[in-house]
């Protein structure tokens, strides 16, 4: 402020470092708003799309992580929040929802034929036992498509055109052209099908053949169906709904289905049908892995083989790296270094790759091995039980013994010399030497990482599945297990990913199981290395 002639306090001019005090905002700021522009506009997406699926968990959750990551990156506070607030968010979503979600889906009859709500199964349990109304005429059928949307475009009886998808009944819709058969060529708002492309296209002949749509909003009046995707004809269900009962019955016995407590329809007779839902079972699905006549034996033989390719893998991929890194240790080897290089090289290559190549390597047929090295006899590596059980263990010691010869090269380059020398002067041999002092030192460093490579084997599906997909199966066994798998293969053929019956509740059961094992083996195997640390 400054003072005139008058005695009036008049404003000062604004100094060089008054005008430079504001820049603006900073490109730091600018590029989080940008940042936080695409997470708001993800996440407003994610909650509408739960909204619109009546996700009201998730919903909820969406919103919390939402306003928390808006207001931890727009206040000047919580400023440790801002480097660990995505950790924790990847933390909740792909760990500790997984695991909890798992152990739910432990605690339900979650599978084949138990796959949604109860209204669900009623619709799926109509649909299956749809049949094609006696004296039904066949109207003129296209097939019309909307985006990734298949529905039908039939021409009535009285030559109006009607469309619908399986989620929307026929409905009237107008300008529609149609060919000398009655079949629509255009419809407004739809694309018709080629017949040309349905006939060369057999994913469109199947997703054609498959689709129903509806013929009003009231079920009982049953559904358009098509064989050959030219013409259709109205199917219905002989089962009927009472929704006050809630109970299913077929008009042609008279025999009503009730629901019970386990997710099926019932007869009085025992009679289940093939559409259920799914429900809260307790634990049943752990009684049933060790008391199940179908599942208990082949389960206590794959877990019985899962120990033991653990614990052979672990001693021999360690022993062999440990013998090779003893004997390229020595400085009167010449080359130490091109040659450790070469031993490593297993170890660069994808342990699928492997798999796959020593696959083929082992074949009976046409294999290299039985070529070369048993001159052409077809010895069965991967179909003999006992002989697949040594192949897998042979191709996971080839995988596994470079990681061994690193760990255990790098841990005898730190052994201290002085010991060493001190126990040459007392005359101890290179056997005392490598038993007293040598191998309990090296303990120390790497049991540790023998704990992990047991627990990384006790689940290493990649070799089982790539190799021997976990046959040969066990001869007279109902489930798809076989000779070489292991827990977690085991799991994956029950939860029917591959094909086939899936069983997730028991499959989850099995995974929490295994979870608990390698917990409990690791914590104790930790607890007796630390006695290793008093050498």
């Amino acid at each position: 402020m400054s003072v005139g002639q008058e005695g009036v306090t008049r404003p000062s001019a604004p100094t060089e470092g008054h005008a430079r005090s504001w820049r603006g905002p900073g490109w730091g700021f600018l590029l989080k708003l940008a940042v936080m522009m695409v997470v708001n506009a993800l996440g407003v997406a994610a909650i509408l799309s739960a909204y619109s699926a009546r996700s009201w968990v998730i919903l909820g959750v969406l919103v919390l992580l939402l306003v928390l990551a808006d207001w931890i990156y727009f206040t000047r506070r919580a400023v440790p929040l801002k480097y660990l607030y995505p950790g924790l968010v990847f933390l909740g979503v792909f760990q500790i929802f997984t695991m909890g979600y798992t152990g739910y889906v432990a605690f339900t009859n979650y599978g084949t034929g138990h796959l949604g709500s109860m209204e669900q199964a009623v619709d799926a349990a109509l649909i299956q036992d749809e049949r094609r109304v006696e004296g039904a005429p066949s109207y003129p059928l296209a097939l019309v498509r909307e985006g990734g949307e298949l529905g039908f475009a039939v021409t009535g009886e009285d030559g109006v055109v009607r469309v619908g998808t399986e989620e929307q009944p026929l409905t009237p819709v107008s300008g529609a052209v149609v060919d000398e058969r009655g079949a629509a060529v255009e419809v407004p708002g739809w694309e018709v099908v080629p017949r040309a492309d349905l006939f060369t296209d057999a994913g469109l002949q199947e997703a054609a053949a498959d689709l129903r749509v509806p013929v009003s909003e009231d079920a009982e009046d049953g559904a358009i169906r098509t064989r050959e995707g030219s013409t259709g004809t109205v199917y219905t269900s002989s089962l009927e709904w009472d929704e006050e009962t809630r109970t299913l019955t077929d008009t042609e016995t008279g025999t009503v289905y009730s629901p019970d407590d386990r997710g099926s329809f019932v007869s009085p007779e025992g009679d289940r049908l093939a559409a259920g839902w799914y429900v809260g079972v307790g634990f049943d699905n752990f009684v049933r892995a060790f008391t199940d006549a179908d599942y208990a034996g082949p389960l206590l033989k794959v877990t019985l083989w899962t120990f033991a390719f653990a614990a052979l893998t672990v001693l021999t991929s360690f022993g062999l790296g440990l013998l090779i890194a003893l004997i390229y240790n020595d400085t009167r080897v010449r080359g130490r270094k091109v040659l450790r290089t070469v031993f490593i090289l297993p170890y660069a290559f994808p342990a699928f790759m492997s798999a796959l190549l020593w696959r083929g390597m082992l074949n009976q047929e046409f294999g290299v091995v039985n070529d070369w090295f048993f001159l052409g006899a077809g010895v069965p590596w991967l179909s003999d039980p006992w002989l697949a059980k040594i192949a897998v263990l042979w191709v996971n010691l080839w995988l596994s013994y470079p990681y061994w010869l690193l760990v255990t090269t790098g841990a005898l380059q730190a052994l201290p010399t002085e010991t060493m020398e001190a126990a040459r002067i007392d005359g101890a041999g290179r056997w005392r030497q490598f038993r007293s002092i040598t191998l309990p030192l090296l303990m120390v460093s790497t049991a540790p990482l023998a704990i992990s490579s047991f627990a990384f084997n006790f689940n290493n599906f990649t070799i089982i599945y790539m190799l021997t997909g976990g046959g040969p199966a066990f001869p007279g066994a109902s489930v798809p297990l076989g000779s070489t798998d292991i827990l977690i293969s085991a799991i994956y053929q029950i939860s029917g990913v591959s094909g086939g019956r899936a069983d997730y509740g028991l499959a989850s059961a099995l995974s929490i199981i295994v979870f608990i094992v390698i917990g409990v083996i690791s914590a104790l195997a930790f607890r007796r290395t630390r006695k290793l640390e008093e050498i």
